[in-house]
Formats: C-alpha cells, sequence, structure tokens
C-alpha cells in the first residue's frame, strides 16, 4: 500500500514546553485517520509541522514516499484546513475562490465549479460569505482546499462549533470524498464520537505523545463487553459483586454507574443478587466499550 505521511521521531519545543514530542505516525492511501487529543495535546502544531508552517526541532517528515525538505511539489498535492477557514466577507464563495486560485497560481476557472460541485454547494457560488452559515464556511473552506485536486486532505476541527445536522453534512462529505474521489484524509479531532463514524485508523496524541495508532477494526476487536449496572449505591455493590459473586474484573465508571467484564453469561442472576441485597436496580444490560471509553482508559482521563 502507498505511504501518503510518515514522521519519525517528529519533535517540537517551544522554549520550555515541549509541544510534540517524538511523534511517529503512518497515514496509507485511502485512509481517513482520526488524529485524536484534547485541545492542546499537540495535533494542530502537527498539522502545521507537516505543512511546513512551523520547523521541526527535530525529526523528519516524509510525505509521497519522499522527503519533505521545503518541496513545493510534494505540498501541491496536499489540501488543508487549519483551524477555522477565513474569507472575506463582503466577497460572494465564487470571488473567494478565484482569489485564492490566483494566488496558488491554479490554471483554469473551471476548478471553482468543480470543487463547488463536490461540496454541494455550486448554486450559491454569487451569494456573499457574510451570509453563509458555520456549516457552508465549513464546506466553502473544504472546496478551496480541493482548487487544486489534491491527494492528501488534512482538516483541523473541522466540525468544531457545527450543530449536529453540519456534524453529519461535514461527515458525509468527507466520506464521499474519501470512497469517490480516493483523497486521504488527516483529521484532528477532540470529538470522538464523530471520528468513530468514519476514521479508518486512529492516532491518539496526549501532552504531545502519540500513545497509540491502531486501525479502527482492530480497535473494534480489542474493545471489551461488559454488563452496564447502575443501582443506588455503587459501594454495597461493590461489596456483593466481591463477597456475593466473586466478580473483581469491574470498575465503578461514574457514581452508581458499574461495569463488570467478567460472567457475561449471568447477567440474570447478577440482578438477582443485587436485588436480593436490597439493592435498587435502575438498569442492568450488556454494552461495548466506545472510542470514547478506550481513549479515556489510555490517556488515564475521567
Amino acid at each position: 500500500m502507498d505511504t501518503i505521511l510518515k514522521t519519525y521521531n517528529l519533535t517540537r519545543y517551544f522554549k520550555n514546553f515541549t509541544a510534540v514530542d517524538n511523534l511517529n505516525m503512518t497515514i496509507e492511501k485511502g485512509d481517513i485517520y482520526g488524529f485524536l487529543g484534547e485541545n492542546g495535546a499537540g495535533k494542530t502544531t502537527t498539522i502545521r509541522m507537516i505543512m511546513q508552517l512551523v520547523k521541526p526541532s527535530s525529526g523528519e517528515i516524509e510525505l509521497f514516499s519522499q522527503k519533505s525538505a521545503n518541496s513545493r511539489y510534494l505540498l501541491q498535492k496536499i489540501g488543508s484546513i487549519i483551524e477555522y477557514p477565513g474569507f472575506y466577507p463582503n466577497l460572494t464563495a465564487g470571488e473567494n475562490l478565484e482569489i485564492h486560485r490566483r494566488m496558488m497560481g491554479i490554471q483554469g476557472k473551471n476548478c471553482i465549479d468543480e470543487a463547488l460541485k463536490l461540496v454541494d454547494i455550486r448554486d450559491v457560488k454569487n451569494k456573499k460569505v457574510k451570509e453563509f452559515s458555520l456549516g457552508m464556511k465549513q464546506r466553502l473552506g473544504i472546496a478551496r482546499a480541493l482548487l487544486h485536486h489534491p491527494e492528501f486532505l488534512i482538516l483541523d476541527e473541522p466540525t468544531n462549533g457545527l450543530d449536529p445536522t453540519g456534524i453529519k453534512e461535514i461527515r458525509e462529505l468527507i466520506l464521499e470524498l474519501c470512497h469517490k474521489q480516493n483523497i486521504t484524509f488527516l483529521i484532528s479531532s477532540h470529538i470522538l464520537s464523530e471520528i468513530q463514524l468514519m476514521a479508518t485508523k486512529i492516532g491518539i496524541i496526549h501532552r504531545g505523545s502519540l500513545l497509540e495508532e491502531i486501525s479502527y477494526d482492530e480497535l473494534q476487536k480489542r474493545n471489551r463487553h461488559y454488563i452496564n449496572i447502575k443501582v443506588n449505591d455503587d459501594k454495597k455493590a461493590s461489596f456483593v459483586l466481591e463477597e456475593k459473586l466473586n466478580i473483581h474484573d469491574y470498575i465503578i465508571w461514574e457514581k452508581n454507574n458499574l461495569r463488570v467484564y467478567e460472567k457475561l453469561q449471568e447477567i440474570s442472576n447478577i440482578n438477582r443478587i443485587l436485588v436480593s441485597n436490597n439493592l435498587s436496580v435502575e438498569e442492568i444490560c450488556l454494552k461495548i466499550d466506545s472510542l470514547e471509553d478506550h481513549f479515556l482508559r489510555l490517556t488515564g482521563g475521567k
């Protein structure tokens, strides 16, 4: 499989602060790579280094199987939206894209209509950007990033601030561009539930370090089933699980909410024993760990 991006011990210091620490990541052609981390984890700094907007303190970046050192040719194969896409509000969508086309030296005006069609906003080409919703501005930002027909698209928090409808629309657009236009994606986000719906590969960064890089299929295989139990007294429930049922592989996930990872076939018996020990069982059901569960377990979050 063709490698789109590979980093080798990529590191960036700011005075006494290490923003990115010996990061090694690999993105293959066709991936939708979910780059996950809390705000301030190092996602945007990593993207800025990939785009040569910030110089690494040490380490190397390889793009399309070539070292990227100041290669304009390689960067021409990449489109990006870093942080919030800015536009001239009193100009139309088409006028904004035309300015970008000329600045980038992209030949032919047809690319504007093609990009607007790809993101499904061609009918607002002559509408001023100040009249756009946030979701439409995000689509326009993606259209701008697509003008030069890139093979690799980098999106930094593309659903930030969007309502549920806007988030769904951007997700569907990303999936369509990947599957129909063969575009590879690197998407940074702290919204785990959204990445879970589209990523083929996950990289989790925490305090500048890449804790894990794993395919989503492998992650699903690794995630554990458990019995989710909501009771009125988690301390008493813990005592009953250990002393009456000999269950020790469990956690108190939050107040009065427990997750039991063993004896999954005995859910009826567990319920009966809890109730017989004067516990009020509000909920008991079989579930599976989510990406959020995995992320919090890996980063030590609550």
